[in-house]
């Protein structure tokens, strides 16, 4: 039985173990982001619950976080699956997906507030860095707009600073098919019609933050990942259809042909993200739940909820491509959140020719060109996801003049602080290219045995080891 909204989920994940309530009065200033922050970096990946502040200063409103990505175990829940069943999930969804169904009404419409009535600080908004970040932003916006040709919807998610009772500045990079719908409508002078969900089933949350090919309906997907048709509803002031069920919804239209700042605002590389010049969303009506849920995501330094989301769609992408479409002989696929699950890219393989090192890197570079800054190819031996590892085949199972590849003038990853100076603009042209890394970390000859123990003898010493280690 698939989630039938957010409420549902987090109940789902109470029972799991996987849900934190916080009942102590939090600000939504400062105290969300930091309490959120010191829970991702001291709580074990395995063991890091998602989290529910029930006592938010001077709001009714609770905010949750960490529900999609608290961990990879919270990411399989969503999918209603395990940590092994993610990959066969999406291929199943992508391969199946199920057209979503409108009906007449829905809760996300309980309560209406209509033009002048609209007041986005009702919503208990965190501001995520402290002394930087100029204003609240909404962290986990499904933003929904349109092809204005084809009438095909497309779910993204972008940052969103709030700017005023009703006006949000919204900053998307080149790659983003909401961006590409905003341009067509640019080119006819024209608003674009959009609406941003913020609080939802999973499954419509987890399609806004993967990407797909151009015109793929992100509702279907959804549909695909649960089995089962979302219910969708005509908004109030445009005609997008959105989740019937969702917490908040946010209606409005973006201006054409206007820019205004945004930011700084603190991005999942760990630093801050420079100014850009940002659309700008007038908005025209607000509907929600009775007693409604924020839903936001903890971003900013790895690691955090982005880069888990991020680390798992790319890798299972990444793994598909390589390994189905090209038929290479890859293990693994991994990108380390410390490189916020997009400048550092592992890929563990069994080389059964000469130059299948060389086609896997390329072949990742092709298929995600802003992904793996440095990417680094080693053999089936290694774990790439034990940091150990996978610097130990890179400290002798490379040669610098002979093993590394540099890839001049090619997309960069998302938001690199390396590109430029902090002053220079977000759109600037300088922050589109950049180069890349490979590192062939292989074996290339015949190495001497590895100084290790026999595997049996290890084995049997960790089976026994409470007899050691009293």
């Amino acid at each position: 039985m698939p989630y039938q909204d957010l409420r549902d989920y987090l109940s789902a994940l109470e029972k799991a173990g996987k849900l934190k309530r916080i009942t102590k009065e939090v600000d939504k200033d400062w105290e969300i982001s930091a309490v959120g922050r010191i829970a991702f970096q001291t709580i074990p990946e395995a063991e890091r619950p998602a989290l529910l502040f029930e006592n938010v200063k001077n709001f009714p409103i609770p905010v949750t976080l960490g529900v999609l990505g608290g961990s990879r175990a919270i990411y399989a829940l969503a999918l209603e699956t395990t940590p092994q069943g993610v990959a066969e999930k999406w291929r199943a969804a992508l391969t199946n997906p199920i057209d979503p169904v409108e009906v007449p009404s829905g809760v996300c419409q309980e309560n209406v507030l209509d033009g002048e009535a609209v007041d986005l600080s009702i919503i208990p908004v965190p501001v995520w860095t402290p002394g930087e970040d100029p204003g609240p932003y909404l962290t986990a916006p499904f933003i929904f707009t349109k092809d204005p040709e084809t009438g095909i919807q497309n779910i993204g998610t972008y940052r969103c600073e709030i700017k005023s009772k009703n006006r949000i500045a919204m900053w998307s990079n080149y790659f983003m098919h909401g961006r590409k719908h905003i341009e067509m409508n640019n080119q006819n002078n024209q608003p674009t019609p959009v609406a941003i969900v913020l609080g939802t089933d999973p499954a419509v949350g987890l399609t806004s933050v993967a990407r797909f090919a151009y015109g793929m309906d992100e509702l279907a997907v959804a549909g695909g990942l649960r089995k089962e048709p979302i219910k969708i509803v005509k908004c109030r002031t445009n005609d997008l259809l959105v989740p019937a069920s969702a917490e908040i919804v946010l209606e409005g239209e973006i201006r054409p042909n206007a820019l205004e700042k945004e930011g700084p605002f603190g991005e999942f590389t760990g630093y801050m993200g420079a100014i850009a010049d940002s659309f700008i969303i007038d908005i025209k009506c607000m509907t929600y739940r009775n007693n409604p849920i924020y839903q936001a995501f903890l971003s900013q330094m790895p690691p955090s909820e982005s880069s888990c989301i991020r680390s798992i769609s790319w890798e299972n992408a990444i793994y598909q491509h390589l390994a189905k479409d090209l038929h290479l002989p890859i293990k693994d696929v991994h990108l380390l959140e410390s490189g916020g699950a997009m400048a550092y890219l592992a890929i563990s393989m069994k080389k059964d020719r000469e130059g299948s090192v060389k086609q896997a890197m390329l072949g990742a570079w092709a298929y995600a060109p802003t992904v793996g800054k440095i990417t680094v190819i080693v053999d089936e031996d290694i774990d790439i996801r034990d940091p150990f590892q996978l610097n130990w085949a890179m400290s002798f199972r490379v040669q610098p003049l002979k093993d590394v590849i540099i890839m001049p003038d090619v997309a960069s990853v998302d938001l690199d602080p390396s590109q430029a100076d902090y002053e220079v603009g977000q759109n600037d042209p300088v922050r589109r290219t950049s180069s890349k890394l490979g590192i062939d970390a292989t074996k290339k000859h015949h190495y001497p045995p590895i100084a290790l123990p026999p595997k049996q003898h290890l084995e049997d010493v960790r089976a026994r080891w409470s007899e050691y280690w009293r």
